[in-house]
């Protein structure tokens, strides 16, 4: 089964080759790989301290790292940080992070290539986030009696670990030390195969959005921007999000819109532009003289939506017509109404906040059009559903300390 799964994921990157040629994204993750083993070597060969690797897909997983990193260096800091990313999203985003000692894509999981990188990096733990599994380098950690855990880990029943042909998945498991799980359903699954190696912690990101609410800076610009007007920020947007959004504009005149795309590539940009006629101003041209003369501001840069949401009375969290909604926790932890798109099930608190009434699932304008129209004649509505959010976000935190506690019991650290 080894041999299947690892030309499996040589075909994988021999895909991704071929789509770099015109998609931007598969070039960065390829042209991000070149070289990537003397880049290692180099960048450690002066290095004294024990590792402590952490790997994130990409950035939404990255922020569920991030407490965990910083509770380490504030904690423990004898040990540097390795953090690696599949993804260039997150990869590009945070090659810089400052509190990580070295910042690398992962190698592509092969056989060769997993034992190279554990060659090259001392390791003395591995933490995984969510559901990264690589099982190629999940062998050869379990060879090297390197402990690993999984933080923030979630498991559905239609995995393959549980069904009657994931023996060779679930037996990848069964080698990992401790799983940090997000909810009961998940300690049950594995319960249910025999890994009792686990314990309910709940979702770091709550920890980082907690911390994110504490923390929020003003911004001057968007402070004037929105004046007394109500903010409908439409947050990690995508082209069917937007859709929703545009026909507000003449329904709300007096609401002010923020929309921040998930991507910013020119051509996403160029689409919202167009559906906003002149209305709209973007971020990196706006100033003190011109920013409230437009009713909708285009977020074209990274990196700022996090510290927007203090400003929204509304959010639309994106991506609930694709693959699925991006992080709805960002806002919850300010208070507010959120909508979300239909696609949300996979996100254990978007299925709580939807059922404690503070997100609503709404399927196209017509009915996001009425909701916000209720939510702005019934403003004690509005107020509610915000500090449900609130709530909700404070009840969650503590995994953090959970997980450091744990690794400071069992002398890991």
């Amino acid at each position: 089964m080894r041999i299947i799964y690892s030309l499996f994921i040589l075909f994988y990157g021999f895909s991704i080759r071929l789509a770099s040629v015109f998609d931007s994204k598969a070039a960065l993750w390829i042209n991000g790989r070149k070289n990537i083993f003397k880049k290692i070597e180099n960048a450690l060969k002066e290095n004294s301290k024990p590792l402590i690797w952490i790997h994130a897909a990409s950035l939404g997983e990255f922020e569920q790292g991030r407490p965990i990193i910083e509770a380490l260096k504030a904690k423990h800091p004898k040990y540097g940080i390795l953090l690696t990313f599949f993804s260039p999203s997150g990869y590009e985003v945070r090659k810089d992070y400052e509190l990580a000692d070295f910042v690398f894509y992962l190698p592509l999981d092969t056989p060769k290539n997993a034992c190279r990188f554990l060659e090259i990096a001392l390791i003395k733990l591995a933490i995984f986030i969510k559901y990264e599994y690589w099982y190629n380098y999940l062998n050869i950690i379990h060879k090297k009696e390197i402990p690993i855990i999984f933080v923030s880990a979630i498991f559905r029943n239609k995995q393959p670990f549980f069904k009657f042909y994931g023996v060779w998945f679930l037996k990848h498991l069964k080698q990992i030390n401790w799983f940090f799980v997000q909810n009961q359903q998940s300690f049950y699954l594995l319960e249910n195969v025999g890994i009792l190696n686990a314990d309910i912690s709940g979702d770091t990101r709550f920890d980082r959005v907690a911390k994110i609410a504490q923390n929020a800076k003003a911004n001057n610009l968007v402070e004037i921007y929105k004046g007394n007007a109500k903010l409908l920020l439409a947050g990690s947007s995508w082209l069917d999000d937007e859709a929703l959004i545009y026909p507000l504009l003449n329904k709300f005149p007096e609401l002010k819109i923020i929309i921040a795309p998930h991507q910013i590539d020119e051509k996403h940009i160029q689409n919202i532009k167009k559906n906003v006629a002149d209305k709209f101003v973007l971020y990196s041209k706006a100033n003190i003289d011109n920013v409230n003369e437009k009713q909708v501001l285009i977020i074209d840069n990274y990196g700022l939506l996090s510290s927007l949401y203090r400003y929204a009375d509304f959010t639309f969290i994106g991506g609930g017509f694709g693959v699925g909604i991006h992080n709805t926790l960002e806002a919850a932890t300010f208070g507010m109404p959120i909508f979300i798109g239909p696609n949300y099930k996979k996100f254990q608190e978007a299925k709580d906040l939807v059922e404690l009434g503070a997100v609503e699932v709404v399927k196209d304008s017509l009915q996001l059009e009425k909701s916000i129209l209720h939510l702005l004649t019934f403003s004690e509505k509005r107020l509610h559903k915000g500090q449900i959010s609130r709530d909700y976000v404070k009840s969650k935190t503590g995994a953090t300390n959970h997980i450091i506690s744990y690794l400071e019991r069992t002398n890991i650290l």
